[in-house]
């Protein structure tokens, strides 16, 4: 079952919820958010073959140790920069996890990252997630008017960021301090 994109109304304080938006909507009303800037794609890299984390001993500075894109993930990443040139969206920065997968995410649709360690996997207790939430809320509000960053992440670090659990290849379009725009999965 395909999911569709769910957009948050915009009006200040008012606690609406979302509603569920045709596919021509949802593409036109993401691009039209991401024109009007000072927001973050906040990308779950696209997906991976089968498993959870990654194997025991795994490196991040060696792919072949991790768990990486499956071919349905590289093509999924493929479409995303489909929608993004289809709609002569281009972000500011585009920054990715050190992990294999999520750069590669980042380079087959978006032609090009730098590694932010923000961006890093937590799982595992990896890193300190608080520090990080609180990095990325910081560098989100530095974003903008008029321009839109893209983050190529994992899932632990878009849940504590906004609460919600995407899924390989889902975007949230996040405003200020971490407001939730948009949930998408670009077609």
């Amino acid at each position: 079952m395909k999911r569709r994109p769910f957009l948050l109304a915009l009006a200040a304080g008012s606690g609406c919820w979302p509603w569920p938006l045709t596919h021509a909507q949802a593409s036109a009303d993401v691009a039209a958010l991401l024109r009007t800037g000072g927001c973050v794609v906040m990308l779950r890299h696209a997906q991976t073959e089968a498993g959870i984390g990654d194997p025991p001993g795994f490196r991040v500075d060696q792919c072949s140790t991790q768990r990486n894109l499956s071919p349905e993930g590289r093509a999924q990443a493929r479409r995303i920069g489909e929608w993004f040139k289809a709609r002569g969206l281009q972000a500011r920065a585009v920054q990715s996890s050190a992990w294999c997968r999520c750069r590669d995410t980042a380079d087959l649709a978006f032609g090009r990252h730098t590694v932010l360690p923000a961006l890093a996997s937590t799982f595992g207790g990896r890193a300190d997630q608080t520090a990080q939430t609180q990095t990325l809320r910081a560098l989100l509000d530095a974003v903008p008017p008029g321009h839109f960053d893209v983050w190529v992440t994992h899932q632990v670090n878009i849940s504590s960021l906004t609460g919600e659990g995407p899924a390989m290849g889902e975007a949230f379009i996040l405003g200020a301090g971490g407001k939730i725009l948009a949930r998408t999965r670009f077609g």
